[in-house]
Order: structure tokens, then C-alpha cells, then sequence
């Protein structure tokens, strides 16, 4: 019999001597989100004097790591961000020149990579190793499962406050090469809460949402204020990259229940997840939720197949022709393409002619001053989903259907659904540009 608990033991190491893998010129990629190793992350910088040019890949690093906070970090470690957060952002702000973005889509962001190098260290968490000598990697496989494979070194930092969950989630210790133990509470977000404009927008995206539909939501105020408009929908499904509170209340309620799904009927589908205490304590050992890898669940041919399939993501601006910059501001850049046009895409693609894909904006910014809908994209602005993709806006003045439409009828669409305050401004550059 393999005794798999004194393989465990044997392969445990303190998180200063893992970190001391770390090498010059090479990649580390480290696990997203709720299962980012914090422990390890937290030490990084320790070994900066023993080594230069160490790219380390995050999405939504959560914490002002001194790696990449520092300025004197700069030629040592630099973070290749697939997605910012605020604290990749405030070091891009601040000059420290640790700070890179990866442009991607989240369903290819691992394979993209690989074709440029492998990764000589991977860091991601898991729930110890049960007595069959498994551990889940709990709250995410987007890309982690990937690198795992490919990966010359892999780290796992064991939490046991993690939740063990379904899918493709485990990993035999065999097929790791060091534990390190670090116990804490999972990263958890509070639960947003929606302001009137959120709940507009929520109400007039609820309109779209047929009963028996498949539905993808993001995060934030916007998803979270439509998932609040969802509660009298009937027989919901759920086919998601990201598992969030909202999600398993509506379950909880009775109105998802993934029994009219095509495809993986009566599970939910998600790739990682993060929300509060309560919502880990669900996934815990819940057979309801399966957590696949990202390069599956958000492949568009993936996602076609679900019936009704409905994609709810937010943006920043949309310009005249439907150009959707959900990520950038002129040339800064702000959180990153993630899944957006993974799902928006695999949405208006369902095999059964009914998907939607649902952009969400508040139809003024930086406290009413200024207008989302915008004639054009401010020079440099990335164009998250490109217009000839664009299927629904909405904002908290009502809903615009642009697929199909000449530039012109969409002009008029969106000015109707602009701020009051902006309409006849954007009427006239309209005019000057040819469009009306």
C-alpha cells in the first residue's frame, strides 16, 4: 500500500526555502484570485539580491506585494499581469517599472504562453491531501492545471480553510514536488451593493433573460444588481467563468436549478470563484458545482452549446459603430479583456439561435461628467469586443440592440440610450461625422 500521507510529509518544506527556487530569467506563475498563494507571494522579494529578470504571471493579484510594489525591485522580479488590480495599477501609476500586461483571452491565456516558454516555477494552493492521497485545488483551474502539467517545479501551498471542490480540480501528491503550509481564511469580497442606477440597469437586463435561460455573470454591482432582477425567472442555468454569491442565492431561492440546461444539466459550470465566506462554505464538498479548466469552459464552441445562453459583462465606453473598451483608457490600462469576449462570442454562437450577449454600463462616468457613449474610443483604448460581436447594451436608460444594424441605426440606438444630458451633444457629432 502507498503510504500517501509520508509522501506528503517528505515533500514539505518552509515557504523561505521554496522561494528560494525561484531562478534568474525565467517565468513563475502563480494561481489567480481566492487561490492565490499568499504565504509564498509574501516572500518573494526576499530573494531579490540572488536573481534578475523573474517574470511572475498573476490575474487579479489581490495584494500590493512588496515583488512589484518596490522600485528597487525593477530588473529582478517584473509582474506580467494577464488582468490588473489595484495594486498593479498603482505601481504602473507610481513609475515603479515592475508592471507589465499580457494581452488575451482568458480561455487561451495559459496555451499563449506556453508557446513562448514553459514556466520553471509554478505557486498555487490546494485543501490537504485526503487518505486516497488527493488534494483539490479548490477554488480555481483556469490556467492552473496547465502550468501545473508544464511546469518544471511545482509549489502548493496547503490551506486547510480551503473548500474541497468538484471537477478537475485534483491532484495527487505524487505529481507534486513541494507543500508548503500556510492556513488562512480564503481571500473573500463583500457583497456588492447596488445602487439605484445598478438596480435600473439590473431591471432593464432582466428583460432580456427568458425563464429556463443559461446565464453567465460577472462581478460587481451591475451583475450583482441584475442577479436581485433574475429572482422571479424560472429555471435558470448556470454556465460561468466566475462563481459568485449572487449565483448560489438565486440556487437557493429555487430559480436556478440547471435542470433545463443542454448541456451539463443539473450542475453549474464555473472555472474559479470568489465571493464570501458563506458562498466557500457552499462549494464545500458540493457535488452540484463543477470546476473545469478555463481553456474549456470559456471556449466559445464550448459555451454555444448551452441553450438560451445569456452573457452578462460590464464595460467602460462604447463608441458610435459598437466598439466595446471594457479595459483600458486611452493607453492605460486599466483590468484586463478576461473573459468578455470568450463569452460574448460562445453567446451569440448558441446553437439554438436564442443566445444574448449583454454589455452593462452606467451611462455616465466620473460623477456625471462625463458620457460612456462616446463618437470614438480615446486614442490608444483598447477595443475589448469588437463591434461586429456586439449584441446588447444596456445602461440605466434602456436597451439598444446593435446586432445587425447600419452605423448610423446604431448611433441613434445608443443616443437613446445615453444620459439625457448628453444626447443632443452626441447628436451633433454624430451629424459632423456623417453618421445622421
Amino acid at each position: 500500500m502507498v503510504n500517501y500521507q509520508e509522501i506528503y510529509k517528505n515533500k514539505l518544506i518552509s515557504i523561505e526555502e521554496a522561494v528560494k527556487l525561484i531562478k534568474s530569467d525565467t517565468d513563475v506563475v502563480v494561481a489567480q484570485c481566492a487561490s492565490e498563494p499568499q504565504g509564498c507571494m509574501s516572500k518573494f522579494h526576499l530573494v531579490k539580491d540572488k536573481v534578475h529578470n523573474v517574470k511572475v504571471f498573476s490575474v487579479l493579484t489581490l495584494k500590493p506585494y512588496d515583488f512589484y510594489m518596490k522600485p528597487e525591485m525593477k530588473g529582478h522580479f517584473e509582474l506580467c499581469s494577464w488582468f490588473h488590480a489595484p495594486g498593479s495599477r498603482q505601481a504602473i501609476k507610481e513609475g515603479a517599472g515592475t508592471v507589465t500586461y499580457v494581452p488575451n483571452m482568458l480561455h487561451r491565456a495559459a496555451t499563449d504562453r506556453l508557446k513562448v516558454r514553459n514556466p520553471h516555477l509554478f505557486f498555487g494552493t490546494c485543501t490537504p491531501p485526503d487518505d486516497k492521497g488527493f488534494v483539490s485545488l479548490s477554488l480555481g483551474i483556469t490556467y492552473e492545471k496547465e502550468f501545473i502539467e508544464a511546469a518544471d517545479i511545482v509549489v502548493l501551498e496547503v490551506n486547510d480553510q480551503l473548500p474541497r471542490t468538484f471537477g478537475d480540480t485534483h491532484l495527487n501528491v505524487q505529481d507534486v514536488d513541494y507543500f508548503v503550509e500556510f492556513s488562512q481564511k480564503p481571500p473573500s469580497l463583500p457583497s456588492p451593493n447596488p445602487d439605484e442606477i445598478a438596480l435600473k440597469i439590473g431591471n432593464n437586463i432582466a428583460q432580456l433573460v427568458e425563464d429556463g435561460s443559461t446565464i453567465q455573470l460577472g462581478i460587481g454591482d451591475i451583475p450583482n444588481a441584475a442577479a436581485l432582477s433574475l429572482r422571479d425567472k424560472k429555471d435558470l442555468g448556470v454556465h460561468t467563468e466566475m462563481m459568485v454569491d449572487s449565483m448560489m442565492e438565486l440556487y437557493n431561492m429555487g430559480v436556478i436549478t440547471n435542470k433545463k440546461k443542454a448541456f451539463y444539466k443539473d450542475k453549474f459550470v464555473c472555472t474559479f470563484a470568489m465571493g464570501s465566506e458563506k458562498l466557500y462554505e457552499w462549494l464545500d464538498n458540493n457535488p452540484a458545482v463543477e470546476f473545469l479548466r478555463g481553456k474549456y469552459v470559456n471556449d466559445p464552441c464550448i459555451i454555444r452549446k448551452n441553450s438560451k445562453m445569456v452573457s452578462i459583462n460590464t464595460c467602460i465606453m462604447v463608441d458610435f459603430s459598437g466598439q466595446v473598451a471594457s479595459e483600458s483608457i486611452g493607453i492605460n490600462q486599466y483590468s484586463g479583456t478576461g473573459g468578455q469576449t470568450d463569452t460574448a462570442v460562445g453567446a451569440i454562437e448558441g446553437f439554438d439561435g436564442k443566445g444574448k450577449s449583454i454589455i452593462a454600463c452606467r451611462s455616465t462616468a466620473r460623477d456625471g461628467k462625463i458620457s460612456t457613449i462616446v463618437p470614438t474610443l480615446p486614442e490608444g483604448t483598447a477595443v475589448t469586443l469588437h463591434r461586429s460581436n456586439t449584441d446588447y447594451i444596456v445602461t440605466e436608460h434602456g436597451i439598444a440592440r446593435l446586432t445587425g444594424l447600419t452605423i448610423k441605426e446604431r448611433a441613434l440606438a445608443l443616443i437613446d440610450i445615453a444620459h439625457p444630458d448628453f444626447r443632443e451633444e452626441l447628436k451633433e457629432k454624430a451629424q459632423h461625422m456623417g453618421y445622421l
